[in-house]
């Protein structure tokens, strides 16, 4: 099956992902600076998840410009990877309107932990319709940041779970920057690609 599709529709509920949450920002009352200070769990919560919605798409995009096409069984695991991103803007709001307080921080992190898992789950997917050799696989190689990252959500959601919220949080951005970093290799066979198919 052509690829064309499964782009589109993902990009589209990830940017109505992004909508949501911003839609749930509220506006302060009052004019002056002092009535955002109350607000500051709600914006920063918002800034972590759009961040981790914005690291989702550029993967997302790279990863299938290397992928020549895909099968059923790749829809249902794009399907899955969006089910729990679609769960973002409730978990963010609900972290951030109680101001990163304990279980909503720690189901924030099982949130991330398993957004993680499904895009494992959509990289093996891929990985084992276009083979083991295919130029996908290498590209995805060892995969560190992915091996990494369950870890450090696990620890934030332990640490939140524990009663140390706002330290489970700060896992949770290292994460983030963790995957600011773009992968080069992804980067260059996506260039690759796009440059044959010009040919």
């Amino acid at each position: 099956m052509e690829k064309n599709r499964l782009e589109a529709f993902s990009d589209g509920v990830l940017a109505i992902i992004i909508t949501i949450m911003v839609l749930e920002l509220k506006v302060p009352h009052g004019d002056t600076l002092a009535a955002l200070a109350p607000l500051w769990p709600v914006y920063l919560s918002y800034v972590l998840s759009f961040i981790y919605v914005g690291i989702y798409w550029n993967n997302h995009h790279h990863m299938l410009q290397v992928a020549r096409r895909v099968n059923g069984s790749v829809l249902w695991a794009n399907l899955h990877l969006l089910f729990w991103l679609s769960l973002l803007p409730f978990t963010t709001g609900w972290m951030g309107e109680n101001e990163f307080g304990r279980w909503p921080t720690a189901l924030y992190g099982v949130n991330l932990l398993l957004c993680a898992i499904a895009y494992v789950v959509l990289q093996f997917t891929l990985v084992r319709y276009h083979g083991s050799q295919s130029p996908l696989a290498m590209a995805l190689g060892n995969d560190l940041k992915g091996k990494i990252s369950p870890v450090i959500y696990t620890a934030g959601f332990a640490l939140a779970a524990f009663d140390y919220p706002r330290v489970g949080a700060i896992f949770y951005f290292i994460a983030a920057l963790l995957w600011l970093v773009p992968d080069r290799r992804m980067e260059r066979l996506a260039l690759a690609a796009s440059e044959k198919r010009e040919e």
